[in-house]
């Protein structure tokens, strides 16, 4: 069974979605929710393998409920919007299903997701363990990263500050925010241009900034919407 949550601002779209997810055998809907912060929590209590969301939200757009996310399930969109099908698509979503869905289009999309998580499911069951740490290079050494010390790390064009916990001085070395956002844990999120955070190392959050280790690092506007998930989440 894929375990799935549906997201829709609208009482009869919602409706209509989680009858349709009710059809699908291999579908268990866990929860029905009118908003991304309400999914949030549901996603927190439950272990989601796909998600249903509509676009066009109060609060927080479904684009930036998916971009907000550390751990991303499958997606499918659900909008009465076709404009917003590439931004989706380039969020790596299953699909994306324009109101009224057809029936025969929806089950479609809900087998895509259901080769997709079996492929996924067999991909983990072949992998090795996750390491704790990664090599970098810094200058002509290798270093040894451990996932669990790093704070946060800082941006500098061609090159990277980590910095430590129980180190005054960070380490500079040669990567790529894509390389972390890409290749490190999912707990690694990034908060602005120029900041990936751990998020396990947070010891406070405000308005403009997130604070580790008595340090405020900035956070952009374009990466609130991920940090007030992120507190909703664990509320």
């Amino acid at each position: 069974m894929i375990n799935c949550i549906a997201i829709d601002d609208e009482p009869l779209a919602l409706s209509l979605l989680a009858d349709n997810i009710s059809k699908i055998p291999f579908l268990n809907l866990q929860a029905a929710c009118d908003d991304g912060f309400s999914a949030n929590k549901a996603m927190q209590e439950n272990d989601i393998d796909l998600i249903f969301v509509d676009i066009q939200m109060p609060g927080m757009t479904g684009l930036q409920f998916i971009n907000s996310l550390i751990k991303k399930p499958l997606v499918i969109i659900v909008s009465a919007y076709k404009q917003y099908a590439l931004d989706g698509f380039a969020l790596n979503v299953v699909d994306y299903l324009t109101k009224p869905v057809p029936m025969d289009r929806f089950m479609q999309a809900c087998n895509k997701a259901k080769e997709l998580a079996e492929l996924k499911a067999l991909k983990y069951a072949l992998s090795p363990p996750a390491l704790n740490y990664t090599y970098i290079n810094a200058g002509y050494t290798v270093v040894k990263i451990t996932f669990d010390e790093v704070l946060y790390l800082e941006g500098l064009r061609d090159y990277v500050k980590i910095y430590f916990t129980g180190h005054k001085k960070p380490a500079i070395v040669r990567l790529s925010f894509k390389n972390v956002e890409q290749k490190w844990p999912s707990h690694f999120m990034r908060i602005h241009k120029s900041f990936f955070i751990n998020a396990q190392k947070i010891e406070a959050i405000n308005k403009t900034a997130v604070i580790i280790n008595e340090k405020e690092i900035p956070i952009g506007e374009a990466y609130r919407a991920a940090v007030t998930a992120l507190i909703q989440s664990n509320s």
